[in-house]
């Protein structure tokens, strides 16, 4: 089922939650809602899910005018971050949870409940633990359970709030790609909630990121990590060393280097900052001819197949690099070194 927010606005006192925000969630499609905390991510979710009114704006599903609509006839199904289980009931009567409380004449016969709960059981691969409590079992494995529950009375859309983020980070590498993989399986429209850059460009068909209350920039995880739309999403979004310096007629210069900007050919000279990414900058051994940043070796630390390096530049700018074991290998560097900074790809910004 799609879903279609318009122009919604939602205010707490006088913090503006919701500011003018626009989405479209395609039908069976899995899409993160990325930010960092008061972004406004969590408030968008519960707005869809009913259990936020909104000031002004419209929530469609399916073409359906759905604002006013109360949460129990939205048919979606919500997993929160801390599962919500129930510590009485055994892992087969949570899932059955919703099942049951059906009025009468929606409620299935205790034979078919018995059948679906086992089916979703197994689909979570827990159906060995429908006789256990919920403190009998792991985080994930409760998650998990909280996810079946959710999928029990059949939603049309399924909501996740920070569903991972109680969980350590090995556990939560394992139930995002076991995520994805249901979700290929099952096709259920799927919105969740995540401050984890990892976790949404790993997981989702499409990223939203947020900051106070506002959508920055909406694409595919390739789309929003090459291209980012402004500096907020740059920086959000992954490891990010920052130049400061001028911009103008087409060229930006951070201290000694000077670079093409071609997005600004036609800027009068503005402040500038410069964004590149950890592994697309070059560390080279000075010469007369080698034109770059000045900069002193800090700190290495080899980590899997890359080795990090950190550095700082003549001005104090820390700056922070990714190398291959083999390009460290070549040039054999050593805390205390004195050695030429260039980026090979940078994104400018006037400000």
């Amino acid at each position: 089922m799609s879903i279609d927010v318009r122009d919604v606005n939602k205010r707490f006192g006088t913090f503006k939650a919701l500011d003018h925000v626009n989405l479209e969630v395609q039908t069976g499609e899995l899409l993160a809602l990325l930010g960092p905390s008061g972004s406004g991510k969590t408030t968008l979710l519960r707005v869809i899910a009913g259990l936020e009114t909104v000031d002004s704006g419209q929530v469609l599903f399916h073409g359906e005018d759905a604002t006013d609509r109360h949460v129990r006839e939205r048919q979606v199904g919500f997993v929160f971050q801390h599962y919500a289980l129930f510590r009485h009931m055994t892992i087969f009567e949570n899932v059955a949870f919703g099942l049951r409380v059906r009025p009468r004449r929606e409620r299935p016969p205790e034979a078919e409940i018995r059948r679906k709960v086992m089916e979703l059981l197994s689909l979570v691969q827990l159906d060995w633990l429908a006789d256990r409590y919920p403190h009998q079992l792991s985080g994930g494995q409760r998650q998990r359970i909280a996810l079946a529950r959710a999928l029990a009375v059949e939603p049309r859309v399924l909501l996740l709030d920070e569903p991972f983020g109680a969980l350590d980070a090995k556990v939560r590498k394992e139930l995002r790609r076991w995520l994805r993989r249901l979700h290929d399986e099952m096709h259920i429209t799927t919105v969740f909630v995540t401050h984890d850059q990892d976790e949404a460009l790993e997981v989702s068909d499409r990223v939203v990121v947020m900051n106070e209350g506002a959508i920055q920039q909406v694409g595919t995880p390739q789309e929003v990590y090459d291209n980012p739309a402004n500096a907020f999403v740059y920086q959000f979004l992954g490891n990010v060393n920052l130049f400061h310096g001028r911009v103008q007629a087409g060229r930006a210069r951070f201290g000694p280097l000077e670079l093409a900007a071609p997005d600004h050919a036609q800027e009068a000279e503005a402040a500038a900052v410069a964004f590149a990414r950890p592994h697309d900058i070059e560390i080279l051994r000075p010469g007369p001819e080698t034109a770059g940043i000045p900069a002193k070796v800090e700190h290495l630390l080899a980590v899997g197949s890359t080795v990090r390096v950190d550095l700082l530049a003549d001005d104090e700018t820390p700056i922070h690099v990714e190398l291959s074991r083999d390009a460290h290998a070549h040039l054999a560097l050593k805390a205390g070194e004195q050695v030429i900074v260039r980026p090979r790809n940078v994104r400018v910004f006037a400000h």
